[in-house]
């Protein structure tokens, strides 16, 4: 579990007054001025060697409640530098993954993370790490547009959540979020093939479209790759792939739009959706559909 919560940090007046009076005593340890919980803005330059580890964490954790990420990570980063071998040295490692995450500062936060994962891989929030980790990626996750490298080490981290804690508080999250990240990939695919249909590239548009029926076909994407597929051979007169592409669409797909697309495309030119020839969609069906894998 994660320190205060995180997310959810109940912020109540018992709790204001706490931190007001640690202000007040912090601020006189220092000789006056702003103190430790000073209104300012983390002096850099400001010695820490002088508070506890506690006092560091709350300063940091103060941050945190004023929306001030990067000041806390700072402050959790000197518990860390400063009292490397105690308990709030943990403790605030996983805190300042946190921060950094907050703040979208992601490369910083998955950094921490995985110092977390490297040096405290037993503990309870070793599951929490790898799943910031992961979001450090997933987050930054673009439109469908653009270059998917970010997707790829999404699942990856994503999977290391689900197989190394598949009994953590975010095993499911990690699972729906790898569903939702692998429909991405497969969307790309699907937008390159369209791009290349509408240039009247069948040949390309065919490799992307096979990818999805292929590599993709638990996604949302597959019913219309089958019938891009279906228009594409259509265009390049191989009737026996857009029949058996139609086949198979109606097969798994039959009350949606895409179907009723490809049955009219192939009855128009006097064909039926059916497994015609020996292609790598006729192979798709007999696996798929009659489950014959030899």
């Amino acid at each position: 579990m994660i320190w205060a919560a995180l997310e959810t940090r109940t912020k109540t007046m018992l709790r204001l007054v706490g931190i007001g009076l640690l202000a007040m005593s912090l601020s006189g340890c220092s000789g006056g001025g702003d103190g430790l919980f000073g209104g300012a803005a983390a002096d850099r330059t400001e010695s820490l060697e002088a508070f506890t580890p506690e006092q560091i964490f709350q300063r940091g954790e103060f941050e945190l409640d004023r929306g001030r990420t990067d000041d806390a990570a700072y402050y959790f980063s000197e518990v860390e530098r400063l009292y490397p071998y105690s308990t709030w040295s943990r403790r605030a490692l996983i805190m300042q993954a946190f921060a950094y995450h907050q703040g979208r500062d992601y490369p910083n936060s998955r950094a921490a993370a995985q110092r977390y994962i490297d040096f405290y891989p037993a503990t309870d929030d070793a599951a929490y790490a790898q799943y910031l980790l992961a979001l450090s990626y997933y987050d930054q996750i673009d439109e469908v547009g653009r270059d998917q490298g970010l997707t790829f080490q999404a699942l990856q981290a994503l999977r290391a959540v689900i197989e190394r804690h598949p009994d953590s508080e975010y095993a499911d999250s990690a699972i729906l979020k790898f569903d939702l990240a692998f429909d991405h990939l497969a969307g790309k695919e699907m937008e390159i093939g369209r791009y290349y249909l509408r240039r009247d590239h069948f040949a390309a548009a065919i490799n992307r479209f096979r990818v999805v029926v292929e590599d993709f076909q638990t996604t949302s994407h597959t019913p219309e790759a089958l019938h891009r597929l279906v228009e594409a051979y259509l265009s390049l007169g191989l009737v026996d792939e857009a029949q058996t592409a139609g086949a198979i669409l109606g097969f798994n797909y039959q009350s949606s739009e895409w179907y009723q697309d490809s049955f009219r495309l192939l009855t128009g030119r006097g064909l039926e959706p059916v497994v015609r020839g020996n292609n790598w969609l006729s192979t798709i069906y007999r696996q798929m559909i009659r489950g014959e894998w030899l």
